[in-house]
């Protein structure tokens, strides 16, 4: 059950929603096009987040674009 404590982990990423438009799911509501989100988990397809509901949601990769620390990169 390492989910449930998703909340408290520290921010692995930045990320910035670049769409919500989801072909299956209700996402539009969560997220926010044009909003960074902290990322608090990742795996392979998905990013796991804080999102507009202020819980953990996952989502998928698809929805965002990583942000860089560094400019130009």
């Amino acid at each position: 059950m390492i989910h449930k404590n998703w909340e408290n982990n520290e921010i692995i990423k930045q990320i910035e929603c670049i769409h919500n438009d989801a072909e299956k799911f209700v996402v539009n509501n969560m997220l926010t096009p044009g909003k960074t989100y902290d990322v608090k988990n990742e795996s392979e397809e998905f990013y796991f987040i804080i999102d507009n509901s202020g819980r953990v949601g996952g989502f998928y990769k698809e929805y965002f674009k990583e942000l860089t620390n560094e400019a130009g990169t």
